[in-house]
């Protein structure tokens, strides 16, 4: 039995092929497409399918989002090598390359500390979709986030600290030695390169001498005076660039494919619409992912609903469900558009956040709102104020005076930040496991709990057809 815990890190999959464990095969396609919640731990999907029942005019609770509707279920840890309580760097490499290593660093081992350029070169670990696209399978991202962010980075991407998106953020003295992680996209050299990529971070592309195509006043932050959008587009025969609705829905169907909806992040999924450009939901940017991945060999897609970490950040819960909920109708989209017998689809967090659901409130009281009883009063707590179901066990929750005048009183006010525990300016992640569903090929692998570094595995196989292989951590 091969123990894959011996293998040189960066080497996994490579060894895995050669080794004859996996083998990829002309036998029909093979597809996995891995989602992933940043921040989705247990309590944000029981409080988001409570609210899509209610948005729908049920009491919520006996509701379903689409991927519990999956046969498989685990539940997932999320340490890293270094934290009891993660970061999206570490533990979405974890899920990329088999390997768990430290928090802050994006697919590289941990024998490297964060931040030191020269020996994070030394240890880098090959991802999924590095590997897909060297056997010849077609790849694509599509994330809320900024494309350069964390978990999006973490595909295709090496870098000793998560911050390094542009070169201006790179410390002067390694510059030279380490690319930033806008470079390394645009550089991307495995296959014929990255097939498709939605999402943000307009401004880790363009200089900071040109004006965002967009945005009033803003302009690119890069200091090197390279376009990057104008490079990516150069390096390759028909490759297409938008940067608003009308031009996402006038992309070619056939062309690789770049879209960057906002200098930064894109919007959350309850503010979109006011977009000034207009930007697609992710369902949509998943249905033109895959509608473009699809092939007879085979592709590898990782869809990031990342903008519900941004909200639990902000201590905002009305913002992080409503995300939640967009992630569970791109994962419709994708259960609709795909054959269960050839595609499997992972559905996951990286790591969950500290968003609580106390009280007693009657059945189907509005998961937003107040802790009421059944005669609709608020229950109150020991200093007599009401509050709500859904709290923080940190976060600027607990810097809001409830009392002042022009203090949001509302709670499904869009606004509204929860009451929470421990003041801080921002609310921390939280470090209990987070659930993975699954479905199609080797979905039952995914099962009991589970290494968060092992579901690379159960996809590695999916993908290149093995029957069977070790479950080994790192």
């Amino acid at each position: 039995m091969m123990r894959i815990r011996s293998l040189r890190p960066g080497h996994m999959a490579a060894a895995l092929l050669s080794a004859g464990l996996v083998s990829a095969t002309d036998a029909g396609p093979r597809n996995v497409i891995l989602f992933v919640g940043d921040g989705m731990g247990v309590s944000t999907v029981t409080a988001a399918r409570i609210l899509e029942g209610q948005m729908h005019g049920n009491p919520g609770e006996e509701n379903a989002l689409s991927f519990e509707e999956f046969p498989a279920l685990a539940l997932v840890k999320t340490y890293t090598t270094d934290m009891q309580v993660p970061d999206s760097a570490g533990t979405m490499t974890a899920l990329v390359t088999g390997v768990k290593t430290r928090s802050g660093v994006i697919s590289i081992g941990p024998e490297a500390d964060r931040g030191d350029c020269e020996a994070s070169k030394a240890y880098t670990l090959e991802t999924l979709l590095e590997v897909a696209e060297q056997e010849g399978y077609r790849t694509g991202i599509v994330t809320t986030t900024s494309i350069t962010h964390a978990t999006p980075a973490a595909t295709y991407a090496h870098a000793a600290d998560r911050n390094w998106e542009r070169r201006g953020a790179i410390p002067e003295e390694s510059r030279d030695t380490c690319a930033d992680i806008a470079q390394q996209f645009v550089a991307f050299g495995y296959g014929d390169g990255i097939d498709v990529a939605f999402g943000g971070g307009r401004e880790m592309f363009l200089p900071a001498t040109e004006a965002d195509p967009e945005d009033d006043g803003a302009t690119g932050a890069r200091e090197d005076g390279r376009n990057l959008v104008e490079e990516w587009l150069a390096s390759g025969e028909g490759r297409a660039f938008a940067h608003d609705q009308a031009g996402f829905e006038a992309l070619p169907s056939e062309a690789q494919v770049l879209a960057l909806f906002e200098p930064s992040h894109m919007e959350f999924e309850a503010d979109r619409a006011e977009d000034a450009g207009g930007e697609p939901s992710l369902a949509e940017m998943t249905a033109a992912a895959i509608d473009r991945l699809a092939n007879d060999r085979g592709y590898f897609l990782m869809v990031e609903a990342g903008r519900i970490d941004h909200a639990h950040h902000f201590g905002n819960a009305r913002r992080a469900l409503v995300d939640t909920i967009a992630l569970a109708d791109a994962v419709a989209v994708a259960a609709e558009r795909t054959d269960p017998a050839d595609t499997l689809i992972v559905v996951t967090a990286d790591h969950s956040h500290t968003l609580t659901i106390a009280g007693y409130p009657v059945r189907g009281n509005p998961i937003l709102d107040y802790v009421r009883d059944a005669a609709g009063e608020p229950q109150r707590d020991a200093k007599g104020q009401a509050y709500t179901t859904l709290g923080y066990a940190n976060g600027p929750g607990a810097l809001v005076d409830r009392d002042a005048e022009d203090a949001i009183a509302v709670p499904t006010d869009g606004d509204y930040q929860q009451t929470a525990t421990h003041a801080m300016y921002i609310e921390t992640h939280a470090g209990e496991d987070v659930p993975a569903y699954a479905r199609g090929p080797h979905a039952g692998e995914i099962a009991g709990v589970m290494e968060q570094n092992e579901l690379h595995g159960v996809m590695l196989r999916a993908l290149f057809g093995a029957d069977s292989a070790t479950r080994e951590t790192r």
